[in-house]
Order: C-alpha cells, then structure tokens, then sequence
C-alpha cells in the first residue's frame, strides 16, 4: 500500500508560514519540519521554491475566489451594494488578524515581483483572473445605469482592486483600519455613482 502524498501538508504549511513570516524568511527546512515531513519530501514534489510559493498562491487564491463569489452573488442586491459587501467582507477578514497581514497576493507583489520572473507570471495572471467577476458585477451596474460608463468595467475592476490594495498595504503599516474606511468614503463613491442624468 502506498504511503499518502505529504504534498498538502507541505502547501498547508507554506501558506502558514509565508502568511506569517513572508517569502525570503520562510526556507524550505521550516517548511518541511512544519508539515512533519522529511528533507527529501519537498524535492520530490515540487521542482523549487518557486514552484511551491506558486501553488501556495493558488491555494489562497481559491480561497478569495470563494469570498468574491460570496459578496458578488447576484441575489437581488444592485450591483453597487455586492461591490461593498466584497469591501466589508474583506474588512472583517482583516480585523481578525487585528489589522497586521493584508492579502498574501499583495503581499508577494510586493516581495517577490522584483526579483522572481515566474512568481511575477503567477501573480499578473491571479490578477487577471481576480478581475473578471468583479468586471461583470460593474458592467450590470453600468448596463442598469447605477454605475456611470465613462470607463470600462474591466478598467474600473483594475482600479477597484489596485486601490484596495494600497489601503490594505496602509492599514497594515499603521495597524488600524482607517485606510479601509477612507477607500469605503471617498474612492468607492467617486468609482461607482450613479451616472449622471
């Protein structure tokens, strides 16, 4: 009987440790003793470091996608109100963390997007990806006339996301939700009013 894969443990315990320490101070040995496996596990399941930190990213990604899928579902709220309910959402994720870890795509665009080319790659394309559900929760809005279409819902999802960002990446240096909410009281309104007519 073959023994089971130590491959999940090992990206349970990457996504512990990178949340926690980030992607230069986390080395492949803690890894490794985190997940209760031994030296040689890890080269045999992915071909580097690099490699691993790309599945962790999709692990963390699947688990956002449920929470976009959550807030954005059509469920009758106006496709404004599904953007807040992703903005509040993400809020209260952070508030457990008391304010310290922001979003681990962030967090590696910002580590490791200047120094490693596919981690770069994984990141522009988890962009991509991200983008997509919350173009069309804005493109219905721009379609009813609750969101003006001076700009593309492609366009405006980028901004959306990129500007989040940025507060998050505040709020973690100053441990304190301000920057969240100056994004809920002047960024949002000014990216998504109504039209006017």
């Amino acid at each position: 009987m073959s023994k089971p894969s130590l491959r999940p443990n090992l990206i349970a315990a990457g996504h512990d440790l990178f949340w926690q320490n980030g992607y230069a101070a986390t080395g492949v040995r803690e890894i490794v003793a985190s997940a209760g496996a031994s030296p040689g596990s890890f080269t045999n399941h992915f071909a580097s470091k690099e490699d691993f930190a790309g599945e962790v990213l999709e692990r963390y990604f699947a688990y956002v996608c449920g929470l976009v899928d959550e807030a954005l579902a059509d469920d009758g709220l106006p496709p404004v109100a599904r953007l807040r309910r992703y903005l509040d959402l993400i809020t209260s994720k952070l508030e457990e963390a008391d304010w310290a870890r922001g979003c681990m795509v962030g967090n590696f665009s910002l580590e490791t997007a200047p120094t490693s080319e596919p981690l770069r790659q994984k990141l522009a394309d988890i962009f991509m990806r991200w983008r997509q559900p919350f173009a069309a929760c804005i493109a219905q809005g721009q379609a009813s006339g609750e969101i003006a279409d001076a700009f593309s819902a492609e366009d405006l999802a980028d901004v959306l996301l990129a500007s989040w960002q940025g507060a998050m990446l505040r709020m973690k240096v100053e441990r304190d939700p301000a920057p969240l909410e100056r994004f809920k009281t002047i960024v949002f309104p000014l990216l998504f009013g109504k039209t006017s007519s």
